[in-house]
C-alpha cells in the first residue's frame, strides 16, 4: 500500500522535505509507516510523547491501521461570514474588528474577543519575530470542531469565529483573533471565548518558530490527543 506522509514544522526540516510517499507491505499500522520514515530518514526521531499523527485530518495513535491511499501528517504538539471566512488562515495582517463583524448579529447584544499579539519575549529570552506555519486542511477542520464544541458546552452562544495568522510576523502583530457572540452578556461569551483560546492551542495544528539574538527554534506545546 502507498501511504502519503506530510511533515511539518521541526519535522519537515528534519526529513528535509514537506512530504514522501511510502510503500508498505501487509498490514500495517502507524507504528509500521513511523519505523519505515525513520529508516528513510535517519534524523527522524519519532518518539510517540512527542509525535501528533493524523490520518486523513483526524488524530490517529500508534496502534491506527493504515489503508492504502491514506494521507497521514506528522508534527509534534501543538503550541495553537460564511464558515471559510469565519475560520481561517491567512499570511496577511489581522484586522480583529472584521473579525468580531462575523459574529455579529441582529439578535446578538454581546462579543467577546481575544486577541493574541507577538510579544519582544519568551520565557526569559529576547524575541524578534515569530513564524507561523500550519497543516491547512487539519487546522481549519479543528477550527470548526472547536465551534461545534462551544455551542455544545454554552447553549446561549450565537457565533463562532477564528482567524489564525501563518508566515513571518513582527513584535506587535497580531497572531490570532477570535470573537465569540450571544445574546446577552451574562449567557456564557466570556468563558467560551476563554475556552476557545485554550482548545485552539490544544488541537489546531499551528506551530511557531522564535527568532532570538541566539538564533531560531521550534516551539512545541505537551498537549498529546493521541495519549488521551
Amino acid at each position: 500500500m502507498n501511504i502519503t506522509v506530510k511533515f511539518f514544522a521541526r519535522y519537515k526540516e528534519l526529513a528535509g522535505t514537506a512530504a514522501a510517499v511510502i510503500t508498505l507491505t501487509g498490514d500495517s499500522t502507524v507504528a509500521t509507516l513511523l519505523a519505515a520514515l525513520e529508516q528513510k530518514f535517519p534524523a527522524l526521531k519519532l518518539t510517540p510523547e512527542r509525535t501528533l499523527i493524523s490520518i486523513n485530518q483526524e488524530f490517529g495513535t500508534a496502534d491506527s491501521t493504515l489503508r492504502d491511499g491514506d494521507e497521514v501528517a506528522i508534527f509534534p504538539p501543538v503550541s495553537g461570514g460564511s464558515d471559510s471566512q469565519k475560520f481561517a488562515l491567512t499570511d496577511q495582517p489581522i484586522a480583529p474588528d472584521t473579525v468580531t463583524q462575523m459574529v455579529v448579529h441582529p439578535h446578538t447584544g454581546a462579543v467577546v474577543t481575544f486577541t493574541g499579539v507577538v510579544r519582544d519575549n519568551s520565557e526569559g529570552k529576547s524575541v524578534s519575530a515569530l513564524e507561523y506555519e500550519a497543516y491547512p486542511e487539519m487546522a481549519i477542520a479543528k477550527m470548526k470542531q472547536i465551534a461545534d464544541e462551544v455551542r455544545e458546552k454554552f447553549p446561549d452562544i450565537v457565533d463562532v469565529a477564528m482567524v489564525q495568522r501563518i508566515g513571518h510576523l513582527d513584535v506587535g502583530d497580531v497572531a490570532v483573533a477570535i470573537a465569540v457572540s450571544s445574546g446577552h452578556r451574562y449567557d456564557g461569551c466570556f468563558e467560551a471565548c476563554q475556552y476557545s483560546i485554550e482548545r485552539l492551542k490544544e488541537i489546531v495544528p499551528v506551530w511557531k518558530k522564535e527568532f532570538s539574538p541566539d538564533g531560531a527554534e521550534w516551539v512545541e506545546g505537551d498537549h498529546n490527543p493521541s495519549l488521551k
